[in-house]
């Protein structure tokens, strides 16, 4: 069912005598539980809304019997949770400013929460999470990932919750190993844990975690300064199946070594981009673990060593990821990699050197049931490798070929006659013009396309995707300097779910162009950095038209000034992430922008030569509270108050100082 068709209800209805009543009677005979059942199976959130709008029988029904909210705006809190008493999945990312008091009173009034995500919660502190654990015996789930105020007392007063599954604290700095040891005697029965980033973590954390809570399956510990002895540690798991260990750059191949001769359970490994690492390593974790369904190397070794390739076959069965982003790879080494493991789904070979196109097509002529193929910066590739593609792996889904520069339209025609699956194709600077775009309309399940750096493209070539590409939710036109308002327009007619728009730097966009594109009221991420041709018309347009609007690039926009921020301020009510450097705006603008939109978390303010000190002042002080991550030019920290400073770090807010020249670019 479309928004459309579930919108146009009929007014009335006729009962068996004959006699009219209105389109929402009909509920009002049917249970509760039946409801309840219709409402299972309409999926998409845009009719449910719908059917809530016209039906006080579905809106009574979905306030029994929804499980998940993620509400962007925390004055909106206490009412939400009073409408939806069932709620089991509560996400609590997009709210600025949560701290103690507030999580307390969710947590009192939503007893029954399994699943909690207060990601970058910065104001958060030891008080807020007892109250929710105090609260919602059920707790199962709890994510804090870049919350920077959490640290040990957070960790412990989170460890009281005995019947947790799942704990993410990726980029919680303060955490050390007194905080893990908390999580690991409190909660016995974890099974995944992220600690990524987590540095002042070490090996007798993991030490402890391993051996208190052995049902661990899911652990990532990426860019810790932990050595061999935690991976000796991690080897004594033994229902561990998902390990990532990206940039651990104190383990070294004895490592590997550990893990090959502990638990034979691992499923996926990442040591993607750990420096020490090579062939010898991951050949005896091959062996050691013949369950494995998932290795990424990326960026670890140069050289694909022989030993390596032929223990492949000990995975033969299982392996369906192989990432070897970086490598040097050969067409023997592929055809090798396709010979012993032909149940792969996705290859990933980005800024691999030696790739050609005979090295590609003895490899998807045995791999044929390839997904993914990730083939970015392999510049030798011509439209051979693309017809073998084509010709192999009818059922691609994503295919990667960023600078791949001598591809040609043949090869894209190929792809797109054969691939009729194809939901993803990134083409950034690969040259390819309108006649490509042309035979890409023919895949009606795009959903991501990626043209980045193709300056042949024009507005005829988004008229063919605009009308056959409905499915299409991301699309990157950045620097395509020959696209207009007329292909803005054809898009904005025919792909009405789009949500992600890169225009940076299409020169020739005015107005109109944004005019067309106010009517795609999903549209959520606008990138519009350098079009100087826009003014804040055209950013009212958006504001007021495109509903959903979360992030918007604004930054060299010279024509945008205090009319357009007036306008976000007042429309662009969840707008959470905003670039304005280089815009000519007031401090009376910045003041009434930063002190109206109550999600704006990010904002960069770099070079507003019109914004005077005192104006900085007032606009930052109108928004304490909200901010998370503010990006302002250097010479600002000695002339803002210190009072002012200091109060923005108290309440979470990361600062970046950066030191920029002022250079005008047309």
């Amino acid at each position: 069912m479309s928004a459309n068709r579930s919108t146009e209800l009929p007014t009335e209805m006729r009962t068996r005598d004959g006699r009219m009543l209105p389109s929402d009677a009909i509920t009002t005979v049917l249970s509760v539980d039946l409801l309840i059942q219709i409402l299972d199976r309409i999926r998409d959130p845009r009719d449910r809304k719908s059917w809530r709008l016209v039906s006080r029988g579905f809106l009574r029904a979905e306030s029994l019997h929804r499980r998940e909210l993620r509400p962007l705006r925390r004055e909106t809190l206490p009412a939400l949770l009073r409408r939806y008493v069932a709620l089991e999945r509560l996400d609590l990312s997009a709210c600025p400013s949560i701290d103690d008091a507030c999580l307390a009173a969710v947590a009192a009034a939503a007893e029954g929460l399994k699943v909690v995500c207060l990601a970058r919660a910065n104001r958060l502190g030891w008080r807020g999470l007892e109250a929710l654990v105090a609260a919602c015996p059920r707790l199962d789930t709890v994510d804090l990932s870049h919350s920077v105020g959490v640290g040990d007392r957070e960790a412990a007063a989170l460890a009281e919750a005995k019947g947790l599954r799942e704990i993410r604290l990726d980029k919680c700095l303060a955490i050390t190993d007194v905080g893990l040891a908390k999580v690991a005697v409190g909660c016995p029965g974890l099974e995944r844990l992220g600690i990524k980033w987590c540095l002042e973590i070490s090996d007798i954390g993991i030490e402890l975690l391993a051996k208190k809570c052995p049902e661990i399956k899911f652990l990532d510990i990426s860019y810790l300064k932990v050595t061999n002895e935690s991976l000796r540690s991690i080897s004594s798991l033994e229902k561990l199946e998902d390990l990532y260990m990206v940039g651990c750059s104190f383990v070294d191949d004895e490592g590997l070594q550990l893990l090959s001769n502990g638990s034979k359970s691992l499923q996926c490994i990442d040591v993607s981009r750990c420096d020490n690492v090579s062939s010898r390593g991951l050949t005896s974790l091959v062996e050691g673990n013949q369950c494995l369904q998932k290795i990424n190397a990326g960026d670890c070794f140069p050289d694909l060593e022989s030993s390596f390739l032929s223990k492949l076959s000990c995975v033969k069965n299982t392996l369906t990821v192989l990432k070897l982003d970086g490598f040097q790879v050969s067409s023997s080494s592929l055809r090798v990699i396709g010979g012993s493991c032909k149940n792969l789904v996705e290859i990933g070979l980005s800024k691999c050197t030696g790739v050609t196109d005979e090295s590609i097509s003895e490899l998807v002529a045995i791999c044929v049931d390839l997904r993914t193929v990730d083939l970015t910066c392999c510049h030798h590739l011509t439209d051979n490798a693309l017809y073998s593609i084509a010709d192999n792996c009818k059922r691609v889904e994503s295919l990667l070929l960023e600078s791949c520069s001598l591809i040609t339209e043949k090869g894209l025609e190929r792809i797109a006659t054969c691939c009729s699956n194809l939901k993803e194709i990134d083409l950034t600077d690969c040259g390819v013009n309108d006649t490509a775009l042309k035979f890409l309309s023919a895949c009606s399940e795009l959903t991501t396309l990626k043209l980045g750096l193709c300056s042949d493209i024009s507005d005829n070539g988004l008229a063919h995707i605009g009308s056959n590409c409905g499915e299409l939710l991301e699309l990157d036109l950045y620097r395509c300097g020959r696209v207009t308002d007329e292909g803005l327009a054809a898009i904005a007619s025919g792909c009405k779910r789009l949500r992600r728009l890169n225009l940076c730097y299409c020169t020739q966009i005015t107005d109109n162009g944004l005019n067309n594109l106010s009517c795609l009221e999903e549209l959520s991420d606008i990138e519009l950095r350098g079009l100087a041709r826009i003014t804040s018309s055209g950013i009212t347009a958006v504001a007021i038209g495109c509903k959903s609007l979360v992030e918007l690039d604004l930054k060299r926009c010279y024509s945008v000034d205090d009319a357009g921020l007036w306008a976000l301020a007042r429309y662009a009510l969840n707008l959470r992430q905003l670039t304005i450097s280089y815009c000519p705006v007031t401090g009376l603008g910045l003041c009434n922008l930063l002190g109206s939109l109550r999600c704006l978390q990010d904002v960069k303010l770099v070079h507003l030569s019109w914004v005077s000190i005192e104006g900085f002042e007032l606009a930052l002080r109108a928004s304490c509270g909200k901010l998370k991550k503010l990006k302002l030019l250097s010479g600002l920290r000695d002339v803002l108050s210190s009072e002012l400073l200091q109060m923005l770090q108290t309440h979470g807010c990361r600062i970046r100082w950066v030191n920029k020249p002022l250079v005008f670019k047309g």
